[in-house]
């Protein structure tokens, strides 16, 4: 055999021992690991050799420390100024009275036009019909009425504050109804339902049928146990700001506690519960998404919303807690006209053509619907809000990054109010979270590395924050992979915390999502997008990757906005 014959047998030979060496190592490094947990350390490995070639990253070794200011703004200051809530209808008649609608009955709250397709649009067309009937009081004014559809929370806080008070409401239930009388709003009542409604379930029939079979029947009670138990992943809205939200907490403390719904055996069960939670969402589109994509088996849907949904036909409606049957309530001492005008809309809304369109829109399903809870008073309904802020996370660290894009195409305007809000609304992030901080134009720069928000973290936070300013390109999708870096690092130290990111932006981008969303998508990494002027739709595409919200924020609304979401996630 020549020597060359045996040189290549040699190598040959150690190229296959190499291989077998390396496959038998490969085997016992990943012995006992899900393929999950392979591909999640593939993918770290991936991301750090993506930041190490493209990405020049730069540390602010110093940072800039600001001052905290200890007092809460007021709520008169967050809410955005009334206009951003447009009429649906403006009235023009000598008496006019202006009522805030829940937008399953006036549509989408920030739309100026509705859609006559839109099927949340039933009382536009009543205020309409109603406007163009001529009414007039008795002494022969004429009489109308204009229609805002503000989100029933969010009609609350206008109200409570002062900064907008209607002359009626007419929230989805009697729950923000209660909470006004304990703020001492004076109310009466003009009509006990103007629409008939009730909240629910909505569950594939795949969970349905697993949860009849092991607990014999579908109900608050049972879902809430299967839940708790961790056969099924469900979500439910923020029960600050949703009818749907804070009829589901009332609802499920009961159910834990009839005689004492605020007690330690029905906080314990609650925190049971949100153990096995994955999200709560700032949204009904948020939860849509997330239980179109299979991460949830369940989600809470007014009737309404359920039957206009064909995508939702394949799944189960399961009634619960309150009705949602829209109450028409007058707000103080209207005048005589008023009162006449009011009593005159009220029964225009009700009569038998009114309902008959209603039905033509979803409304009025499970009209033999009998609550199966006790209506909660409204001081009640208030420490309930206050418990599911303090123990919706039940001790679990939530670890997050905030990611600023502080390129020239947010200069002035959008970045002063990113600025400002993230400041102001920074009061609402629980001091036991941790936060990071990197910003972004042509550089990427971690500002602030993860660490406690207490009073200290939270003074460089606003310092960092404050001395920003706009110029260069626009590196998002770069920014977010060094963000997802810093996550996956403080997964050492935190390993059962809860990550996520916020990415702050107008939405533009050099670079394609394409090359980071493995990175996002195989780590599941929510990132809630928060657009200032903004490409939306290409921070919608970000977010939905993993069902986390977005944000169309303007500079009027933006600080009461993420007030909302980080009350949700943080």
């Amino acid at each position: 055999m020549s020597k060359g014959k045996v040189i290549g047998g040699i190598a040959i030979l150690a190229v296959i021992v190499f291989a077998a060496v390396f496959g038998i190592m490969s085997l016992v490094d990943n012995a006992g690991k899900t393929t999950n947990q392979i591909t999640a350390e593939q993918t770290v490995e991936e991301l750090n050799r993506y930041i190490d070639k493209k990405v020049d990253l730069k540390k602010v070794e110093t940072p800039t420390k600001g001052t905290v200011d200890l007092e809460a703004s007021s709520l008169q200051d967050e809410l955005p100024e009334i206009e951003t809530y447009f009429y649906k209808v403006e009235g023009k008649g000598e008496v006019n009275i202006e009522i805030f609608s829940s937008p399953e009955k006036a549509g989408r709250e920030t739309m100026k036009e509705s859609s006559e397709t839109d099927y949340n649009t039933w009382l536009v067309k009543v205020v309409e019909d109603f406007n163009n009937q001529g009414y007039t009081t008795s002494d022969g004014r004429t009489v109308s009425v204009s229609l805002r559809s503000i989100s029933s929370g969010v009609m609350v806080d206008y109200i409570v504050s002062g900064k907008s008070v209607p002359d009626a409401i007419t929230p989805s239930n009697e729950c923000w109804i209660n909470m006004l009388k304990a703020h001492g709003i004076s109310l009466t009542q003009e009509s006990k339902s103007l629409v008939g409604n009730v909240a629910g379930i909505v569950l594939n029939k795949e969970t349905y049928d697993k949860i009849t079979e092991k607990y014999g029947s579908v109900n608050l009670e049972t879902i809430v146990e299967a839940t708790i138990n961790n056969e099924i992943a469900m979500s439910y809205p923020n029960p600050n700001a949703s009818s749907a939200g804070i009829n589901f907490l009332m609802s499920e403390l009961l159910t834990f506690d009839s005689s004492n719904p605020l007690g330690e055996e029905a906080i314990s069960n609650f925190q049971a519960f949100q153990e096995n939670i994955p999200v709560v969402a700032y949204n009904t589109v948020q939860m849509q998404g997330a239980v179109d994509s299979g991460v949830l088996d369940a989600m809470i849907l007014e009737y309404q919303g359920y039957i206009n949904k064909p995508a939702l036909r394949n799944y189960i409606f399961v009634p619960f807690g309150l009705r949602h049957d829209n109450p028409l309530y007058s707000i103080g001492d209207l005048s005589a006209e008023k009162k006449e005008a009011i009593k005159l809309f009220a029964d225009f809304a009700t009569n038998s053509e009114s309902q008959k369109s209603a039905k033509e829109y979803g409304f009025g399903g499970h009209s033999d619907y009998v609550p199966e809870v006790s209506e909660a008073d409204g001081n009640t309904l208030l420490d309930a809000q206050q418990i599911w802020k303090d123990k919706k996370d039940n001790g679990q660290e939530i670890i997050s990054v905030f990611i600023i894009d502080t390129s020239g195409s947010v200069d002035g305007a959008p970045l002063n109010a990113m600025k400002e809000s993230l400041i102001n609304a920074g009061q609402y992030i629980n001091s036991e979270n941790y936060v990071g901080l990197v910003t972004y134009n042509s550089d990427i720069t971690i500002n602030l590395p993860i660490d406690k928000f207490d009073l200290n973290h939270r003074a460089y936070f606003n310092g960092e924050i404050s001395k920003l300013s706009g110029a260069g390109g626009t590196r998002t999708f770069d920014a977010i992979a060094v963000g997802i870096q810093m996550l996956e690092e403080a997964k050492a130290d935190h390993p059962d915390a809860k990550f996520m990111l916020f990415v702050l932006s107008d939405g533009n981008s050099d670079g394609s999502l394409e090359k980071v969303r493995p990175f996002i998508e195989n780590l599941n990494i929510p990132v809630y997008t928060i657009g200032y002027n903004a490409n939306i739709e290409a921070l919608k595409e970000i977010s939905k990757i993993n069902e986390a919200a977005n944000i169309n924020a303007d500079t009027d609304d933006i600080i009461y906005s993420l007030k909302n979401l980080f009350n949700a996630q943080m």
